[in-house]
């Protein structure tokens, strides 16, 4: 049997990487994780070998030269009996005992307070149409739940035992120079018997990884860039912490008509000269279907028309904005004489300077003694 890989190392292994090897696999093959399971018992005793032979500077040579491990420190003893696991080691690195080692590998297990767990964040994209109603969306999400031996609590009841860091006392002792301290063993809390183990199913930490389908509420209204949060879809707490929450980034697709600001749309309607000369009645598209809407006589390019409440509803309020209608205007093509003349006629009744205005701005400024651009 290799010491070495008994513990997962190479033989250049240092004293931190050995000691680290040892307590992953102690909390691993614990009869106290483990119980009336004999392989884990056989493995632990090989994995503690290993580690008071490799732990040890000295012992550690001597193995390295062709030693047998444990023949020349007698002194060592394993029994699973109630697990009462004692060594009396000497050295600095070894003071602590056998047994307040595992003390304290499955103390953290089982008393270790819950941790809430994480958020998870995915991002669904929808058109403006959806926005306008709502829409469900499904994702397959990838979490981690509660573990179902447990319940997620990390730890599983058992027929009473032993406490194997107490031996059965109730109280641990552990000693600083020449003080020695005594309290209330929190394995057991006080009672000397364990009556629950670390789950082997999720190694104490009360989380299972599951994959799962999730429905995705994205509610009327909502904007682009927003975040839905689903209270509990997250992460399981460890150990029964709470739930994370889910956040779903939501993003809308550009429209290729609309333009939304707040609850309002915008859109741009084509509108013919005579149309917006003479006043019409158009035919405007919304969300719901096309309307009509009166241009009014000497309607100008530019101006802005509005449709009450034919916009987003309000995410919070429910109230529906309003569509706004930009006129822009169109020139006909002028295909025939008939109505190039017919032009030329208006503009000789028209006579007005469309562009006064711009020159009287001009001129004003100048008497401001402002320079020409």
């Amino acid at each position: 049997m290799d010491l070495y890989t008994v513990l997962g190392l190479t033989r250049d292994a240092g004293g931190a990487d050995i000691r680290r090897a040892y307590r992953r696999l102690a909390r691993r093959f614990h009869p106290g994780v483990n119980p009336g399971d004999r392989e884990a018992e056989t493995r632990f005793a090989q994995i503690a070998l290993a580690f008071e032979t490799l732990g040890d500077p000295e012992r550690r040579r001597v193995y390295d030269a062709g030693g047998e491990p444990g023949a020349e420190r007698p002194e060592v003893a394993f029994g699973f009996e109630g697990f009462d696991f004692t060594v009396n080691v000497s050295g600095e690195h070894h003071a602590s005992t056998f047994g307040d080692l595992f003390a304290d590998v499955l103390t953290r297990d089982l008393t270790s307070r819950p941790e809430a767990g994480a958020d998870v964040h995915l991002t669904v994209t929808v058109t403006l149409d959806e926005v306008m109603t709502g829409v469900e969306r499904y994702a397959t999400l990838s979490r981690e739940a509660a573990c179902r031996a447990c319940g997620g609590t990390g730890v599983r009841r058992m027929d009473p035992v032993t406490c194997p860091a107490c031996h059965g006392a109730g109280r641990v002792r552990s000693s600083r120079g020449h003080m020695v301290f005594a309290k209330r063993c929190e394995l057991c809390q006080g009672e000397g018997q364990q009556r629950a183990c670390v789950c082997r199913s999720c190694g104490g930490q009360g989380v299972e990884t599951t994959v799962e389908r999730v429905r995705i509420p994205v509610p009327a209204g909502v904007a682009d860039g927003a975040e839905v949060r689903l209270p509990g879809l997250g992460h399981a707490g460890r150990r029964g912490g709470r739930a994370g929450d889910l956040f779903v980034l939501v993003q809308v697709e550009p429209h290729p008509f609309y333009r939304r600001d707040g609850d309002d749309l915008h859109i741009v309607v084509p509108v013919a000269v005579h149309e917006a000369a003479l006043g019409a009645r158009i035919e405007v598209p919304t969300p719901e279907g096309p309307v009509r809407l009166r241009v009014p006589p000497g309607t100008q390019s530019g101006q802005r028309l509005r449709l009450r409440e034919r916009g987003v509803a309000g995410l919070r309020s429910g109230t529906r904005g309003d569509l706004i209608v930009e006129v822009r205007l169109v020139l006909p093509p002028l295909i025939d004489e008939r109505s190039k003349e017919l032009l030329r006629e208006f503009g000789r009744i028209n006579v007005e300077d469309v562009r006064k205005d711009l020159w009287a701005g001009g001129a004003d400024r100048r008497e401001a003694g402002e320079k020409p651009a």
